[in-house]
């Protein structure tokens, strides 16, 4: 199997790393943006909508650039790299996917092209108060009144919430299953309460008290037609396989960042890095980086496989590997820095944030090993 990237992934990836390492040139750029009352810079945004990065996750049929899971995977690691806080995930993985899967041609020719343009960002409301990583766990409910659908219920955690123009929010139908609706976050019977995460990104919760929505409604007789927890899976395996991917560019860069150290702290009148215990710590932080980046290849490829126990299993194969991997590079770097690992002023430490956080969303991994264990693991026994 070639995983060489073309020649138009290779400009992406290029392009991409170029623009998010020019704004994000250390951590008093990042603190800057951090502190603005959305948490990032507007404009910022608007630069990658030039790029083509807004457009590229949908088909060109609906109004987008034609890109895929590769695309995706090149343009989270570059995210993770710079620690951009770019509301991509939520915008460009998670409400795509919410619109690719559960979305009507004419919605997603009415969405698609101001998400292209960068006029619109969306998020998903995918938990809720006592889920713990359950997607099925819905008790929003919509009612159905004469001006249209109402929702009631409460979701938290969404990410990147309030910088979204519309959420994405499943609800429990009369029928006992479950629907995805359009919600203006702003708009009437919603509340929005915005608050940091610890790694510095923003999250929101989400109380509505029959709040209008627009229910989204996906191609008659499709799979995802059946059931609106379809859809949900496909959004979360869509976002695992984007974690993935942002993790390795963090967990690379935090490698960088410890060799360099290493390279440069002298104890006992010589570089630390020239003692053999540390190297080997070193070594060991670079093998776990590159599982990672296996399994987020292998997360990039299965993520648009046809069956669904196959792709379920294999997602959270993935997720397992990148959180135990995110785990141990995050803790050794901290190690090897010694107390300046700690340290708010210093940058490797909010890489460590970053994949802390990362190793809770979307399921952690007690959660996903549970869920490959249950599915009899990735090679079928004789």
């Amino acid at each position: 199997m070639d995983f060489d990237l073309t020649s138009e992934q290779g400009q992406l990836k290029d392009s991409i790393g170029r623009y998010l390492a020019g704004r994000y040139s250390g951590l008093e750029a990042r603190e800057a943006m951090r502190r603005r009352p959305e948490g990032r810079d507007p404009a910022l945004w608007q630069g990658l909508a030039e790029l083509g990065l807004l457009g590229m996750p949908f088909a060109e049929e609906d109004g987008g650039y034609g890109g895929g899971p590769v695309e995706t995977m090149i343009a989270m690691e570059a995210i993770g790299r710079s620690l951009a806080l770019e509301p991509f995930l939520a915008t460009g993985v998670l409400g795509a996917a919410a619109l690719r899967f559960g979305a009507s041609a004419a919605q997603k020719a009415r969405l698609i092209p101001e998400i292209a343009a960068g006029d619109l960002c969306l998020s998903v409301a995918l938990t809720e108060p006592g889920a713990r990583h359950d997607l099925g766990h819905v008790a929003t409910r919509a009612e159905e009144t004469p001006a249209g659908p109402v929702l009631s219920g409460r979701k938290d955690l969404i990410v990147w919430g309030e910088s979204a123009d519309a959420i994405v929010v499943p609800a429990r139908l009369d029928t006992g299953g479950v629907g995805l609706f359009l919600v203006d976050p702003r708009g009437a019977g919603a509340q929005l309460s915005g608050y940091a995460a610890q790694d510095g990104s923003r999250l929101a919760d989400l109380v509505l008290d029959r709040a209008p929505a627009e229910r989204l409604d996906p191609v008659e007789g499709s799979a995802e037609d059946a059931d609106g927890l379809t859809v949900i899976e496909r959004i979360a395996e869509a976002g695992i396989a984007a974690l993935a991917a942002e993790a390795v560019g963090a967990m690379e860069e935090l490698h960088r960042l410890t060799v360099d150290y290493l390279k440069t702290r002298r104890q006992f009148g010589v570089p630390i890095g020239s003692f053999q215990a540390l190297q080997h710590k070193a070594v060991d932080m670079l093998l776990m980086v590159e599982q990672a980046r296996s399994m987020a290849c292998y997360g990039a490829m299965m993520v648009e496989a046809d069956d669904p126990a196959e792709r379920r299993a294999a997602l959270s194969a993935v997720k397992v590997q990148i959180n135990r991997s995110a785990r141990f590079v995050g803790q050794t770097a901290v190690q090897l820095h010694g107390g300046i690992g700690m340290t708010m002023e210093y940058i490797g430490a909010h890489y460590f944030k970053r994949l802390t956080v990362i190793e809770t969303q979307l399921g952690d991994t007690a959660f996903h090993l549970a869920r490959v264990a249950d599915a009899g693991g990735l090679i079928a026994a004789e």
